[in-house]
């Protein structure tokens, strides 16, 4: 990073139990992905003095920071939906770059799955009817029906199909069968996307994400830690971030998501084309999220998604670009927030660590550059960024 006079580095990474965890408190999950990220990293927690944290308790994240046995010096709480682990992620190097923290946590946890299944909280329709978003509650907008009508609009303008957004959907589920923490890894073919239960037109039920329990955790530090660290670095080498709008009427293009600006911020700053990128996590949930954001991140033209990701393009197995290669939000995991996810899966791929999953380059050796790329609320906000070996 050129913000500030030290390079950072992702150290440790790790998951919580994920899936169906019928046993756990978020707490819980929160605490067994800092402790694994930790080891990860081969670093204990007298090493961290910053944390970052969102979603959880009144005081986040002073609450999550007390119940880990942490006293920080350096704290975010940053709160953009998905998005919000990389625009964290992005905070946290520019702070250690310029030696205001050290090494900052980064962690995450939700029973979302299992609190819907005991009855204690039940689907959300509306985000509040308060502030700009009372314009919009009385049309009963859910989150979903704002992603399809936008879908809607690609559709549209650009000539998009069902088919090809439903091809995301396969890709993923391909992905996930390489992956032994996915919640499912049974094949799915474009038939089997389409013919599915309606849930806001165009998506039927396999464009929309999945939903778990699980929690993540990422360790940054200064270059200085990494030779006592137990694992090889993972650089960071841009980061971008970007607020678009919250209400469906402020929103200047539906075909056009903030990850246009995140993304061109991200690669700039780290000096790097997209075309040089090896691999690619997208927050996806919904299969429409994923192609506009290959197409805003510069991986195809502008209407060009649909076309681009024919033809196995996105499999970890023979894709040009492996995209969401653990099966990501559609097959993997969901349990709410989950940009931390997308952070993991590109460090772990970047070390060579993903097992049967692992991406290699053509030439059979690692991969050297990947991107992740968050998106919050419906396309609201977007948090872009760039790794490297």
């Amino acid at each position: 990073m050129t913000t500030g006079s030290r390079k950072v580095a992702v150290v440790g990474v790790s998951l919580s139990d994920c899936g169906r965890v019928d046993d756990a408190t978020p707490y819980t999950l929160h605490a067994q992905a800092a402790r694994r990220a930790l080891a990860d990293a081969g670093l204990d927690r007298t090493h961290v003095d910053g944390l970052a944290s969102a979603g959880l308790g009144t005081l986040a994240p002073a609450e999550v920071a007390e119940y880990l046995g942490l006293r920080p010096t350096w704290v975010d709480s940053t709160s953009v939906g998905g998005s919000t682990w990389e625009v964290m992620a992005a905070h946290a190097t520019d702070a250690i770059a310029a030696g205001h923290a050290n090494a900052v946590l980064l962690v995450y946890g939700s029973t979302a799955r299992a609190d819907i299944k005991a009855g204690r909280r039940t689907g959300t329709l509306s985000f509040g009817n308060r502030g700009p978003l009372q314009f919009e509650a009385p049309y009963g907008h859910t989150l979903i029906a704002k992603y399809a009508m936008a879908a809607r609009r690609h559709m549209h303008e650009h000539g998009t199909t069902l088919e090809q957004l439903a091809q995301v959907a396969v890709q993923a589920r391909a992905n996930a069968a390489l992956n032994p923490g996915a919640m499912f890894r049974s094949p799915i073919t474009v038939d089997d996307v389409l013919s599915g239960p309606m849930i806001a037109d165009p998506f039927t039920k396999l464009h929309c994400c999945i939903r778990s329990d699980g929690g993540a955790a990422v360790l940054l530090a200064a270059e200085e830690y990494v030779r006592d660290c137990r694992t090889a670095p993972v650089w960071v080498l841009g980061t971008g971030e970007h607020v678009s709008h919250t209400t469906m009427s402020e929103w200047p293009d539906l075909t056009v998501s903030p990850a246009a600006v995140s993304g061109r911020l991200a690669f700039e700053r780290a000096g790097v084309q997209p075309q040089e990128i090896d691999l690619a996590e997208i927050y996806d949930t919904f299969t429409y999220m994923t192609l506009v954001t290959l197409e805003d991140l510069g991986f195809s033209g502008k209407g060009e998604g649909g076309a681009f990701m024919g033809k196995g393009r996105l499999l970890v197995r023979g894709g040009e670009l492996p995209v969401n290669t653990d099966g990501e939000g559609l097959s993997a995991q969901h349990p709410g927030m989950r940009g931390l996810f997308l952070l993991v899966e590109a460090v772990r791929q970047l070390r060579g660590e993903a097992g049967e999953r692992q991406v290699h380059r053509p030439d059979g050796s690692l991969p050297q550059l990947a991107v992740a790329s968050g998106t919050g609320g419906w396309f609201c906000s977007s948090g872009t960024v760039v790794l490297g070996r």
